[in-house]
């Protein structure tokens, strides 16, 4: 499977009462299928996955495996720090019908070395049939994954993609400059999508598209997919209109600006669980401010 175009890292929508929102994690994901997203990611770092309880976890996977009705991949996030856990947790995600693969990140707050993240890696992908997305996030997890070992984990079968969020450039590039042609390389930062891309990049796994699917779709296709002068024109100007967006959601910590926007959107609830909170207000305001700009609020 090689993994291209436009991924969304979904928000895990809450009642007020911290509950979770069924209807509109379904009407979410229809959202963003209708709209040309590629990849779905349940029950990622954007989707609280820490503070999911193991039912809430299958539920929303199977949630989105329903909605998308097949037409995009699931793949569920499933990390976790001993690798003995992370190996059960991926092979009963593994059972639920439908699921395309699992995205795993580094083992955190361990701090494991290069041998040690690559049997971590190796024995979760060799646990299960599905393919495997790692996700490369030294920024949460303290651990950074070199391109040396992320090409040694390549060539196991069922290691298809790597979601790379280490925001390095010279590094990502060593990757790309090195990768496998199965093997795809996924910015996972909004903001780097076009400059990975550029050196070689397959797509994004994006925040940003939660709420713009369309435009973050029409963006990574037009850079990636088509990757003519005039497509590349496009995809600098969507880049440009909506980076200021972009940058925002990262004004404090994710997933609580792009849950702000979406409930300036009416798309879900401002609702996070612990330890996670809502935006302050004067980045609520700004928030606000942009989406009248881009014309997004509803009339």
């Amino acid at each position: 499977m090689k993994l291209t175009g436009c991924g969304t890292a979904l928000v895990t929508p809450f009642h007020p009462d911290g509950s979770l929102d069924e209807p509109a994690l379904t009407s979410l994901v229809h959202t963003q299928v209708d709209a040309g997203v590629s990849i779905l990611i349940p029950c990622g770092t954007t989707g609280e996955a820490s503070t999911l309880t193991e039912t809430e976890t299958t539920r929303v996977i199977e949630l989105t495996i329903a909605a998308a009705a097949g037409r995009v991949p699931v793949f569920a996030g499933c990390t976790h720090n001993a690798t003995a856990q992370a190996v059960l947790n991926a092979q009963r995600l593994a059972r639920i019908p439908g699921l395309t693969g699992i995205l795993t990140a580094n083992p955190y707050y361990n701090r494991p070395s290069q041998e040690g993240q690559f049997q971590h890696f190796r024995a979760i992908a060799h646990a299960i049939d599905l393919p495997v997305i790692l996700y490369n996030i030294p920024g949460r997890t303290a651990t950074n994954l070199l391109p040396e070992t992320a090409l040694r984990l390549a060539e196991i079968p069922n290691i298809t993609a790597i979601k790379e969020s280490s925001g390095v450039m010279g590094q990502i590039t060593e990757l790309l400059t090195h990768a496998p042609a199965h093997f795809s390389v996924l910015a996972g930062d909004d903001a780097l999508a076009l400059p990975v891309i550029a050196l070689g990049g397959n797509g994004l796994i994006s925040v940003a598209s939660n709420a713009i699917p369309g435009p973050m779709s029409q963006m990574i296709a037009a850079a990636a997919l088509t990757g003519t002068p005039e497509a590349w024109s496009t995809a600098r100007a969507l880049n440009a209109r909506y980076f200021a967006l972009m940058q925002a959601h990262f004004a404090e910590p994710s997933p609580a600006p792009i849950k702000a926007v979406l409930a300036l959107l009416g798309l879900c609830s401002e609702t996070l669980r612990l330890p996670m909170v809502p935006v302050t207000p004067t980045l609520r305001s700004k928030l606000q401010s942009l989406l009248q700009e881009l014309k997004l609020l509803p009339q």
